[in-house]
């Protein structure tokens, strides 16, 4: 039996924890198959994101060093990903459905001529038959798709495992490998990225998004404040960042990003089936909408119908109490 490959996705040496779904997955495959689980890493300097991944229960870890990696690209990426695949003779390689994962893994797929199902939210063996659920129409259907052939390769969706913890005991060996890169004519010029003190969307434990009922974007200061309270990231739904009120970053939905955490509020989003699709694996979600027909209040644990500007108010003046309390 082939083993498996888990691709770890990290920023020029920080570890992102969608790669610990990523690992989650391809244990369950390994479940249904057989087969030990491996994890990749690529990079430049990038020794103790290696060292992180190790304690989450892998076999070993497959390092890969070279400065051809200190700057993420895909056309660099899916060729080194392919030779590490062909020449340990990997059966099913699993990353995650984010941005990283669903950049280089086509390629990946086109090189080897291999299967990819993308976004994938559930593995099950029939038979002779591997299947796996990945949703359709933002997320309206889940269709059941079938894979053969050899390697199969998967992205997953973050929300749809759970996180691999740390085990107990020693860490997977590091074993190092030598890989090739060629852009060919591509090559990195730069990234403009948003800097913030506030967790990633992806990795946040509570989120707070707003929609169209925020109506303005001075109004995102309430939202900001609520966020403060808890640490938390802030999120907007298509509407509110199509109108220019929050930025592309922070765009929650099949379109935007795909989150999960433990609490989520939704304040003036009305839940259109593609914000849904991004947030409603979410453990707890609070909305506050003052349209009672909402579809938002379909998913919520905890619905609030009222206008945001008098509720969310008073729910931060209570907040404030509990704290000082």
């Amino acid at each position: 039996m082939a083993d498996i490959l888990v691709v770890v996705e990290h920023q020029e040496g920080v570890f992102k924890k969608t790669t610990l779904s990523t690992i989650t997955a391809a244990k369950a495959y390994s479940g249904l198959v057989g087969g030990e689980v491996d994890a990749l890493v690529l990079g430049s300097g990038a020794a103790a994101v290696a060292d992180t991944v190790a304690g989450y229960g892998v076999r070993k870890v497959l390092l890969g060093e070279g400065a051809a990696f200190a700057k993420y690209l895909a056309v660099t990426y899916a060729p080194a990903v392919a030779q590490v695949i062909k020449e340990k003779g990997y059966g099913a390689i699993f990353a995650p459905a984010s941005t990283f994962g669903k950049d280089f893994m086509p390629r990946v797929s086109g090189l080897l001529d291999a299967p990819l199902a993308s976004d994938i939210m559930g593995l099950a063996k029939e038979g002779d038959k591997f299947l796996v659920k990945r949703p359709m129409y933002a997320g309206n259907a889940i269709a059941t798709v079938e894979l053969a052939g050899s390697p199969l390769l998967f992205t997953v969706r973050q929300t749809a495992f759970d996180a691999a913890a740390i085990t107990s005991g020693s860490k997977a060996p590091v074993e190092a490998v030598s890989v090739s890169a060629d852009a060919g004519g591509s090559a990195f010029v730069s990234r403009q990225e948003t800097k913030s003190e506030r967790p990633e969307l992806t990795e946040a434990r509570v989120i707070v998004s707003a929609g169209r009922g925020i109506k303005a974007q001075e109004n995102f200061k309430l939202v900001e404040e609520l966020a403060d309270l808890f640490r938390a990231a802030i999120g907007a739904s298509r509407a509110a960042v199509d109108a220019g009120w929050a930025p592309n970053d922070w765009q929650v939905g099949q379109t935007g990003k795909i989150v999960a955490p433990e609490l989520y509020f939704a304040l003036g989003i009305s839940g259109a089936i593609q914000h849904l699709a991004g947030m409603k694996d979410s453990k707890v979600i609070v909305a506050i909408n003052k349209d009672e027909e909402a579809p938002i209040f379909q998913v919520a644990d905890y619905g609030l119908v009222a206008d945001l500007f008098k509720a969310v108010p008073e729910l931060i003046s209570e907040i404030k109490k509990l704290k000082t309390a």
